[in-house]
């Protein structure tokens, strides 16, 4: 059990720097919103994105939060990562940058998985 914790909390932490911290840090800066205009978005979708993932961020890291409600936040993590390595191979074609939100995506797997093992472990049957 013990394992699984650990397991989890560093895939979580790894998650929460890369889409809690980093956007609430660097989303107003010029290469921020660069990137956002590369990939051709409006601007206002760059400050959308970074409040969900915030929140998203969040609610993966308290534990006190109804797991209905992480459930949505994976999911909603999940549909950002496909759509980020989707939206960088349309524009870039086949690149690191495409690559790189899938490699994020197998880290957040790998803290959904342990989430439900502990989830299951707390929960007598």
């Amino acid at each position: 059990m013990k394992t699984n914790r650990i397991i989890f909390w560093v895939a979580t932490i790894i998650i929460v720097l890369f889409e809690g911290v980093m956007p609430a840090m660097y989303s107003q800066t010029e290469m921020a919103k660069e990137g956002i205009r590369h990939l051709m978005y409006p601007d206002y979708f760059g400050n959308t994105l970074v409040v969900f993932k915030i929140l998203g961020a969040i609610i993966l890291v308290i534990p006190k939060f109804n797991w209905r409600i992480k459930e949505w936040a994976y999911a909603g993590f999940t549909f950002n990562f496909l759509f980020a390595s989707i939206s960088h191979w349309a524009i870039e074609g086949f690149s690191m940058n495409a690559i790189f939100p899938l490699i994020i995506l197998a880290i957040l797997m790998v803290s959904y998985i342990y989430y439900h093992k502990i989830k299951a472990a707390r929960i007598p049957e």
